[in-house]
């Protein structure tokens, strides 16, 4: 087995049904930069990240929390 972990900004973006290109238009970023976090390629700073946070209405803490999944490889 082996062991994956979630992209929680994905999972919550998936979970409201929203597209990458409202989360750029809300943050003033190009889609690029969202798909750049989406794939984990890089990463939100701080200040964008609380941005985000509030644009998406959940705290902080629920966009950098580690969950692990489980897939057969």
């Amino acid at each position: 087995m082996k062991v994956k972990r979630l992209n929680r900004l994905k999972v919550v973006m998936a979970e409201k049904a929203l597209p990458n290109i409202w989360l750029s238009e809300k943050l003033g970023v190009s889609q690029a930069t969202v798909s750049k976090w989406m794939t984990n390629f890089s990463q939100p700073n701080l200040e964008t990240l609380i941005k985000i946070s509030k644009v998406l209405n959940v705290e902080v803490a629920e966009l950098i929390r580690t969950d692990e999944v489980q897939i057969d490889a």
